[in-house]
């Protein structure tokens, strides 16, 4: 990316007391850390700035280098890097963190210290957990379209989180103050590697039509007292995401009254919990409103009918509804844990009553009553009310 070499050969060239040349430096834009014999792998994914900034063909050389090293501890690790790479490791421009799934298994704390105590990291960048895979491999294959394997991964989740609901982001800042708490519980966007890593590896896979490799975001990962317990569902994911408010776009995908679908575009969300504690029990009450427009019809509906846009209504508010039901029996009967931010509404509510309930609020948080409540607005039907299809089939 030709604006991101200039931006940071920007930032060396302006005058400072800590100036450093940029041909003294590798610069990191994405790192992986694994967990080995020897403690811990790190994984630098430096770029190559001459044949990002190319106009050329370029050399035939790849657009990053990604070095690896071991060590007892994440410093040491970094610093033993230096006996690989030609420059120093530069970390200011760094976009993602890759927590390999093995790590995450075993707890990530102690990982993020160091990214605690560099005075280079800004604290912006995302975290992500790596599924079935080592962060090692995951920053091992080549994408196509982006030359930079962390431009692509940041891009992705960037882009997947403003229009596909089951992504989300997570800053390293907003990480360690939830893993900060006693709970120290979580949620993490997952990455994968679907195809064959091995072929994903070699430059030839983005020479082809249909990449050997590919990362993909699926679903999220869940944190539980520091280790990974577990990945959520695509649905489940959504419904987490309706619950935090964390939704900007999705598709709704409802049946039609006698055959066929029709393909709904989520454009605005907004969720509101509020809490209250009667009688000396909590509960939360869950308020989201949606507005949608309606983006494919495979079917023979009249859109013009205010009876039509009631169902579409109500079917998505059906489908809504059982995403968050699905995502409460996950976090309240199987992880027991409250990622939601219900003892947070709690305490909003109810300072008091609060303070007397939060030691035990694990215990209490599986029996939490949740009322969900979502109210659905059609308010555009696209440039052509129904469908010309299935108008010509009648």
């Amino acid at each position: 990316m030709v604006l991101v070499s200039f931006l940071t050969f920007t930032l060396f060239i302006c005058g400072c007391g800590s100036k450093r040349e940029l041909n003294e430096l590798a610069i990191v834009l994405a790192m992986g850390i694994d967990k080995v014999e020897e403690g811990y792998e790190v994984s630098l994914q430096v770029v190559n700035p001459n044949e990002v900034s190319s106009k050329q063909g370029g050399s035939g050389r790849a657009p990053v280098v990604t070095y690896y090293a071991k060590g007892k501890s994440i410093f040491e690790a970094i610093r033993r890097s230096t006996t690989i790479t030609p420059r120093k490791p530069y970390f200011a421009h760094i976009q993602i963190l890759i927590l390999g799934e093995e790590l995450a298994k075993e707890g990530i704390s102690e990982s993020l210290d160091f990214f605690l105590r560099d005075n280079e990291l800004r604290s912006d960048f995302f975290v992500i957990v790596s599924d079935e895979t080592t962060a090692r491999e995951v920053l091992g294959i080549f994408t196509p379209l982006e030359k930079i394997p962390a431009n692509k991964l940041f891009s992705s989740l960037e882009v997947s989180g403003k229009s596909w609901a089951p992504s989300t982001s997570v800053h390293v800042h907003d990480l360690v103050n939830e893993l900060s708490t006693k709970e120290k519980n979580s949620i993490l966007p997952n990455i994968s590697i679907l195809g064959d890593a091995a072929l994903g590896m070699n430059q030839s896979n983005v020479e082809k039509i249909e990449p050997p490799a590919k990362l993909k975001y699926t679903g999220l990962a869940v944190i539980k007292q520091d280790k990974l317990a577990g990945i959520l569902t695509e649905d489940e994911s959504k419904g987490y995401n309706y619950l935090k408010n964390n939704v900007k776009s999705t598709v709704a995908v409802i049946s039609c009254p006698e055959e066929g679908e029709l393909a709904m575009e989520i454009s605005s969300v907004k969720t509101k919990l509020k809490g209250k504690v009667k009688n000396g029990f909590p509960s939360i009450d869950v308020k989201i409103r949606v507005e949608q427009n309606v983006g494919e019809v495979n079917c023979s509906i009249d859109l013009t009918k205010k009876k039509t846009r009631d169902y579409i209504n109500n079917k998505t508010t059906e489908q809504i509804k059982k995403n968050i039901e699905e995502t409460l029996v996950t976090f309240q009967n199987d992880y027991q844990i409250d990622v939601l931010g219900f003892g947070e509404a709690i305490r909003r509510a109810d300072h008091k009553a609060w303070n007397k309930m939060k030691e035990e609020w694990v215990e209490l948080f599986p029996n939490v009553e949740v009322n969900v409540s979502v109210d659905v607005k059609t308010t555009g039907t696209g440039t052509k009310v129904n469908s010309i299809l299935h108008e010509e089939k009648e």
